[in-house]
Protein backbone atom coordinates (compact mmCIF):
# COMPACT_ATOMS: atom_id res chain seq x y z
CA UNK A 1 0.00 0.00 0.00
CA UNK A 2 1.56 3.59 -1.11
CA UNK A 3 2.02 6.25 1.48
CA UNK A 4 2.54 8.84 -1.31
CA UNK A 5 0.58 12.27 0.04
CA UNK A 6 -2.45 12.63 -3.12
CA UNK A 7 -1.35 14.41 -5.67
CA UNK A 8 -1.46 18.30 -5.79
CA UNK A 9 -5.31 19.65 -6.65
CA UNK A 10 -6.70 15.99 -5.89
CA UNK A 11 -8.01 16.13 -2.17
CA UNK A 12 -8.18 13.02 -0.21
CA UNK A 13 -11.33 11.21 -0.26
CA UNK A 14 -12.43 10.75 3.51
CA UNK A 15 -15.01 8.47 2.73
CA UNK A 16 -13.38 6.24 0.54
CA UNK A 17 -13.15 5.20 -3.07
CA UNK A 18 -15.95 5.16 -5.17
CA UNK A 19 -18.41 7.14 -3.02
CA UNK A 20 -20.56 9.91 -5.27
CA UNK A 21 -19.44 13.29 -4.71
CA UNK A 22 -22.21 15.13 -2.96
CA UNK A 23 -24.20 18.25 -4.49
CA UNK A 24 -23.37 20.19 -2.25
CA UNK A 25 -19.62 19.99 -2.57
CA UNK A 26 -20.35 20.63 -6.62
CA UNK A 27 -19.42 23.33 -8.43
CA UNK A 28 -20.79 22.90 -11.94
CA UNK A 29 -23.08 25.57 -12.94
CA UNK A 30 -26.75 25.85 -13.13
CA UNK A 31 -27.02 22.51 -11.27
CA UNK A 32 -30.74 23.47 -9.53
CA UNK A 33 -31.69 24.23 -13.35
CA UNK A 34 -30.73 20.86 -14.33
CA UNK A 35 -32.23 19.52 -12.06
CA UNK A 36 -35.89 21.50 -12.07
CA UNK A 37 -35.81 20.73 -15.52
CA UNK A 38 -35.67 16.70 -15.16
CA UNK A 39 -38.38 17.30 -12.29
CA UNK A 40 -40.85 18.95 -14.69
CA UNK A 41 -39.99 16.79 -17.33
CA UNK A 42 -41.15 13.87 -14.79
CA UNK A 43 -44.34 16.09 -14.01
CA UNK A 44 -45.03 16.14 -17.40
CA UNK A 45 -44.72 12.51 -18.49
CA UNK A 46 -47.33 11.95 -15.08
CA UNK A 47 -49.81 13.62 -16.07
CA UNK A 48 -49.59 12.73 -19.72
CA UNK A 49 -49.70 9.24 -18.68
CA UNK A 50 -53.00 9.59 -16.67
CA UNK A 51 -54.66 12.22 -19.18
CA UNK A 52 -54.49 9.23 -21.34
CA UNK A 53 -55.60 6.56 -18.86
CA UNK A 54 -58.87 8.90 -18.19
CA UNK A 55 -59.57 9.68 -21.73
CA UNK A 56 -59.44 5.24 -22.08
CA UNK A 57 -61.63 4.69 -19.45
CA UNK A 58 -64.29 7.52 -20.53
CA UNK A 59 -64.52 5.65 -24.08
CA UNK A 60 -65.04 2.38 -22.44
CA UNK A 61 -67.57 4.01 -20.39
CA UNK A 62 -69.25 5.55 -23.19
CA UNK A 63 -68.76 2.27 -25.18
CA UNK A 64 -70.72 0.27 -22.17
CA UNK A 65 -73.89 2.59 -21.75
CA UNK A 66 -74.17 2.95 -25.57
CA UNK A 67 -74.67 -1.25 -25.98
CA UNK A 68 -76.90 -0.55 -22.64
CA UNK A 69 -79.24 1.96 -25.21
CA UNK A 70 -78.75 -0.43 -27.67
CA UNK A 71 -80.09 -3.12 -25.51
CA UNK A 72 -82.97 -1.72 -24.15
CA UNK A 73 -84.25 0.01 -27.84
CA UNK A 74 -83.95 -3.77 -29.08
CA UNK A 75 -85.63 -5.06 -26.01
CA UNK A 76 -88.39 -3.01 -26.65
CA UNK A 77 -88.87 -3.85 -30.12
CA UNK A 78 -87.93 -7.63 -30.05
CA UNK A 79 -88.61 -8.93 -26.16
CA UNK A 80 -86.29 -10.87 -24.53
CA UNK A 81 -85.86 -13.73 -26.91
CA UNK A 82 -83.35 -15.38 -28.29
CA UNK A 83 -82.22 -12.63 -30.93
CA UNK A 84 -81.63 -10.24 -26.99
CA UNK A 85 -80.06 -12.53 -25.34
CA UNK A 86 -77.15 -13.55 -28.43
CA UNK A 87 -76.97 -9.46 -28.46
CA UNK A 88 -76.34 -9.38 -25.11
CA UNK A 89 -73.78 -11.62 -25.17
CA UNK A 90 -71.89 -10.31 -27.99
CA UNK A 91 -72.09 -7.03 -26.38
CA UNK A 92 -71.17 -8.14 -22.90
CA UNK A 93 -68.12 -10.06 -24.51
CA UNK A 94 -66.67 -6.79 -25.89
CA UNK A 95 -67.25 -4.80 -23.42
CA UNK A 96 -65.46 -7.55 -20.91
CA UNK A 97 -62.32 -7.70 -23.81
CA UNK A 98 -62.31 -3.72 -23.84
CA UNK A 99 -62.72 -3.44 -19.50
CA UNK A 100 -59.88 -5.73 -19.52
CA UNK A 101 -56.90 -4.29 -22.15
CA UNK A 102 -58.23 -1.07 -20.51
CA UNK A 103 -57.59 -2.51 -16.87
CA UNK A 104 -54.04 -4.22 -17.48
CA UNK A 105 -52.86 -0.35 -19.00
CA UNK A 106 -54.70 1.13 -15.63
CA UNK A 107 -52.34 -1.14 -13.49
CA UNK A 108 -49.30 -0.81 -15.85
CA UNK A 109 -49.43 3.48 -15.58
CA UNK A 110 -50.56 3.27 -12.07
CA UNK A 111 -46.63 0.74 -11.82
CA UNK A 112 -45.12 3.78 -13.78
CA UNK A 113 -47.25 6.32 -11.73
CA UNK A 114 -45.00 4.87 -8.62
CA UNK A 115 -41.76 4.77 -10.33
CA UNK A 116 -42.01 8.67 -10.90
CA UNK A 117 -43.02 9.57 -7.84
CA UNK A 118 -40.11 7.51 -6.52
CA UNK A 119 -37.48 9.63 -9.62
CA UNK A 120 -39.16 13.06 -8.04
CA UNK A 121 -38.39 12.27 -4.46
CA UNK A 122 -34.88 11.68 -5.38
CA UNK A 123 -34.91 14.73 -7.14
CA UNK A 124 -36.26 16.65 -3.37
CA UNK A 125 -33.21 14.82 -1.90
CA UNK A 126 -30.86 16.63 -4.71
CA UNK A 127 -32.78 19.91 -3.78
CA UNK A 128 -32.53 19.30 0.31
CA UNK A 129 -28.71 18.39 -0.67
CA UNK A 130 -27.65 21.93 -1.87
CA UNK A 131 -30.32 23.87 0.20
CA UNK A 132 -30.71 21.26 3.83
CA UNK A 133 -32.53 24.43 5.48
CA UNK A 134 -35.31 23.90 2.83
CA UNK A 135 -36.51 20.75 4.01
CA UNK A 136 -39.02 21.58 6.93
CA UNK A 137 -40.94 23.06 4.08
CA UNK A 138 -41.28 20.15 1.94
CA UNK A 139 -44.45 18.20 2.18
CA UNK A 140 -43.62 15.29 0.25
CA UNK A 141 -40.93 12.81 1.06
CA UNK A 142 -37.25 13.16 -0.15
CA UNK A 143 -36.52 8.88 -0.10
CA UNK A 144 -37.46 6.67 -2.61
CA UNK A 145 -38.14 3.69 -0.56
CA UNK A 146 -41.90 1.95 0.18
CA UNK A 147 -42.26 4.21 3.18
CA UNK A 148 -40.54 7.71 1.45
CA UNK A 149 -43.51 6.27 -1.78
CA UNK A 150 -46.46 6.49 0.50
CA UNK A 151 -45.55 9.71 2.54
CA UNK A 152 -45.24 11.56 -1.12
CA UNK A 153 -48.53 9.93 -2.11
CA UNK A 154 -50.40 10.71 1.16
CA UNK A 155 -48.93 14.05 1.66
CA UNK A 156 -47.61 13.22 4.89
CA UNK A 157 -51.01 12.04 6.66
CA UNK A 158 -51.16 8.57 7.76
CA UNK A 159 -53.70 6.89 5.51
CA UNK A 160 -55.47 3.37 5.55
CA UNK A 161 -53.86 1.17 3.03
CA UNK A 162 -56.95 -0.37 2.41
CA UNK A 163 -58.81 2.29 1.86
CA UNK A 164 -56.02 3.79 -0.27
CA UNK A 165 -56.44 0.67 -2.63
CA UNK A 166 -60.25 0.64 -2.58
CA UNK A 167 -60.48 4.07 -4.15
CA UNK A 168 -58.06 4.04 -6.65
CA UNK A 169 -58.96 3.92 -10.04
CA UNK A 170 -57.64 0.64 -11.11
CA UNK A 171 -60.22 -1.11 -8.10
CA UNK A 172 -63.15 0.77 -9.79
CA UNK A 173 -62.35 -0.77 -13.30
CA UNK A 174 -61.93 -3.93 -11.63
CA UNK A 175 -65.45 -4.01 -10.25
CA UNK A 176 -67.53 -2.22 -13.56
CA UNK A 177 -65.29 -5.24 -15.15
CA UNK A 178 -66.54 -7.48 -12.80
CA UNK A 179 -70.03 -6.96 -13.26
CA UNK A 180 -69.60 -7.07 -16.66
CA UNK A 181 -67.96 -10.31 -16.65
CA UNK A 182 -70.61 -11.45 -14.19
CA UNK A 183 -73.65 -10.80 -16.60
CA UNK A 184 -71.74 -12.85 -19.23
CA UNK A 185 -71.82 -15.48 -17.28
CA UNK A 186 -74.89 -15.47 -16.31
CA UNK A 187 -76.51 -15.11 -20.16
CA UNK A 188 -74.57 -17.75 -21.44
CA UNK A 189 -76.07 -19.84 -18.49
CA UNK A 190 -79.36 -18.34 -19.23
CA UNK A 191 -79.11 -19.27 -23.04
CA UNK A 192 -77.84 -22.62 -22.17
CA UNK A 193 -80.91 -23.52 -20.39
CA UNK A 194 -80.02 -23.37 -17.07
CA UNK A 195 -82.63 -22.53 -14.63
CA UNK A 196 -82.37 -19.11 -12.62
CA UNK A 197 -80.81 -20.65 -9.41
CA UNK A 198 -77.63 -22.01 -11.68
CA UNK A 199 -77.93 -18.52 -13.29
CA UNK A 200 -77.78 -16.54 -10.28
CA UNK A 201 -74.59 -18.77 -9.38
CA UNK A 202 -73.04 -18.55 -12.49
CA UNK A 203 -72.87 -15.26 -12.47
CA UNK A 204 -71.72 -14.83 -9.20
CA UNK A 205 -69.11 -17.03 -9.80
CA UNK A 206 -68.22 -15.50 -12.72
CA UNK A 207 -67.78 -11.99 -11.26
CA UNK A 208 -65.57 -13.61 -8.55
CA UNK A 209 -63.33 -15.21 -10.93
CA UNK A 210 -62.88 -12.40 -12.97
CA UNK A 211 -62.42 -10.10 -9.85
CA UNK A 212 -59.86 -12.58 -8.21
CA UNK A 213 -58.09 -13.40 -11.92
CA UNK A 214 -57.82 -8.68 -12.14
CA UNK A 215 -56.36 -8.82 -8.46
CA UNK A 216 -53.72 -11.17 -9.42
CA UNK A 217 -52.15 -9.56 -12.46
CA UNK A 218 -52.28 -6.10 -10.19
CA UNK A 219 -50.26 -8.07 -7.24
CA UNK A 220 -47.94 -9.13 -10.27
CA UNK A 221 -47.41 -5.79 -11.47
CA UNK A 222 -46.93 -4.19 -8.17
CA UNK A 223 -44.51 -6.99 -6.61
CA UNK A 224 -42.11 -6.81 -8.49
CA UNK A 225 -38.70 -5.80 -5.92
CA UNK A 226 -37.34 -2.50 -6.11
CA UNK A 227 -33.36 -2.95 -6.11
CA UNK A 228 -33.13 0.72 -6.68
CA UNK A 229 -33.42 2.45 -3.39
CA UNK A 230 -31.03 5.07 -3.44
CA UNK A 231 -32.23 7.04 -0.29
CA UNK A 232 -34.30 4.79 1.59
CA UNK A 233 -35.98 6.00 4.76
CA UNK A 234 -33.54 6.91 8.09
CA UNK A 235 -34.24 3.61 10.19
Amino acid sequence: MSDEPPSAGQPADPEGPGTPPRLSDSTTPGLPVFLSTEHWSLLGTRSMTWSEIMSRITIYLTVVSAFLVVLALTAQATGFGTPFRVMAIGFASAALVMGSLTAIRVNLASREDADLVRAMNRLRHAYVELAPEIAPYLTASIHDDERGLMQTYSLGYRRNLVLHIVGSTAFFLMVVNGLVAGTLGALVADIAGAGTAVVAVMGTLSGVAYVVGHMEIARRVFAGPNDDERFPTPG
